[in-house]
């Protein structure tokens, strides 16, 4: 998977920041990456990061300990562990209803039927920008880009 959001189109070529698909693997395999890590990185390390599967329980594990190691690499200090959630919203049938109300303070009003029609790393995106203490500036962004205005 190496789709790129339009939202982060201003640093993608550059891998400057921590794109979508990274993140969601991130949170899948429990690390937490701060961009003064991802930014000790070369290119190639980031790119390797975004191509990396991390779908199945073996490749979870595999992607856990590639970043691991080279956080701990790069860094001298260990990565810092996420817990994993077991259940992961936006692999979810339902729109949470915190993202229902961060939606709802745009005007838009996310249906079941959208949500349905959205891919599980559209659902991610959304989810991660919506979040409260996180810089919402790309949230409408993502909204009018996944045609949910």
């Amino acid at each position: 998977m190496t789709d790129f959001f339009e939202f982060e189109a201003d640093f993608v070529d550059s891998l400057r920041c921590i794109p979508m698909q990274v993140r969601c693997k991130l949170d899948t395999c429990g690390i937490k990456l701060k961009l003064s890590d991802w930014n000790q990185m070369t290119t190639a390390e980031r790119q390797a990061l975004v191509e990396l599967s991390c779908t199945t329980e073996t490749e979870i594990q595999s992607y856990h300990e590639h970043i691991q190691q080279l956080i701990l690499q790069r860094t001298g200090i260990p990565a810092t562990k996420l817990p994993i959630e077991s259940h992961r919203a936006w692999l979810d049938a339902t729109v949470p209803a915190s993202l229902q109300e961060k939606a709802q303070e745009i005007g838009v009003t996310l249906t079941q039927q959208h949500w349905a029609g959205l891919t599980s790393l559209q659902r991610f995106a959304l989810i991660k920008l919506s979040r409260p203490g996180h810089e919402n500036k790309n949230f409408e962004r993502a909204i009018a880009e996944f045609h949910l205005l």
